[in-house]
This record gives C-alpha cells, sequence and structure tokens, in this order.
C-alpha cells in the first residue's frame, strides 16, 4: 500500500499518528494500527507488535497472553531461546500492567494480532506437567515459528527432547 494511502486508512480508521512523547522508530513497512494513552506514555500497535510506553517493541508472536479488563491492559510477554531451526522453547516473563487512559482501537488490535499470530496449538502431557505446542506466524516475514511453552513444574529436559523430537519429524523448518 502506498505511504500516502495508508496513512489516510490509519486516520479513517481511528488509528492516528504517533504521539509527540513516543520513544521508538518504526522499521521500514512497518505501519500504525492503533494508538492508546497510558499513565506511563504511549502504547503503539503496529503490523510488526505492540510497542510499549519505554519505547521497545514486543513482537506478536511474543506476546503469550494479553487481556483488556476495567480500564487495564495486562500483556505477558515471552522470551525465547532456541531449540532447533525455526523452534523455540518460551519462558513467561512477569504480567505487565498498563492503565489506558485513552484506549480507543488498541484492547481490540492487540486481541485479533495476538490471536490472529497463532496457527496451531496443541497440549502434550510430560512428567511434572505438559506443554503447549504452538505454531505462529512471524508478522512481516514469511514462515512460522514452532514454540513450546511449558506448564508450571514440568520437567524442561523432558520439553526440550520432545521439540527437538518434533523439529526432526517436520518435512522441512517450519521457518520456510
Amino acid at each position: 500500500m502506498l505511504p500516502w494511502l495508508r496513512r489516510l486508512v490509519s486516520r479513517l480508521g481511528g488509528a492516528g499518528e504517533l504521539p509527540g512523547d513516543f520513544r521508538g522508530e518504526l522499521a521500514g513497512g512497518e505501519y500504525v494500527l492503533a494508538v492508546a494513552r497510558a499513565e506511563t506514555g504511549p502504547l503503539v500497535a503496529t503490523n510488526l507488535g505492540l510497542w510499549l510506553p519505554e519505547g521497545r517493541r514486543v513482537d506478536w508472536h511474543l506476546i503469550s497472553k494479553a487481556t483488556w479488563q476495567n480500564g487495564v491492559l495486562a500483556v505477558v510477554e515471552a522470551e525465547e531461546r532456541p531449540v532447533a531451526e525455526a523452534v523455540v522453547l518460551l519462558q513467561d516473563r512477569p504480567v505487565q500492567r498498563f492503565r489506558l487512559t485513552t484506549p480507543r482501537r488498541l484492547p481490540d488490535v492487540v486481541h485479533k494480532r495476538v490471536t490472529g499470530s497463532v496457527r496451531s496449538r496443541h497440549h502434550r502431557e510430560l512428567p511434572g506437567g505438559g506443554v503447549w505446542v504452538v505454531q505462529r506466524k512471524l508478522a512481516g516475514r514469511s514462515g512460522v515459528v514452532l514454540q513450546g511453552r511449558p506448564d508450571p513444574g514440568t520437567d524442561e529436559e523432558a520439553v526440550l527432547v520432545l521439540l527437538r523430537e518434533i523439529a526432526e519429524r517436520l518435512p522441512h523448518a517450519p521457518g520456510e
């Protein structure tokens, strides 16, 4: 889409422009979908991820969970550790809560982007618990990543063995 047309569509759709106190820098081809104001600064949803008030973008496939309740957007970001090509083990970071003073369309856009990145998900029982095996689309790139998100108390070595077995059975790397 042409840049001027994208700006027009954004304005008509309520996305708006970047706030003056936005601390990040959009990547080439990255564009604004929605903007909200939190007590700590602006949150900006783009086609690639969610920009937090400190000026750091969290890519959509790294948001484990996002909820909107009573004026607060709660976001759980995951850290990934490579297991095999295009296969990662996730560990959730502590929940971040943002009281939105002007939410606009941001909560809806975040929900759609996070859930829309999930291509498939399956739960496997393992010693001490289980693991969610999730295929997620990578925004702005072709392909998917295979993520393993263990339940609390699950034997990590069992999770790693399972993820490596799955990676070996794939006809090609999930990111291709």
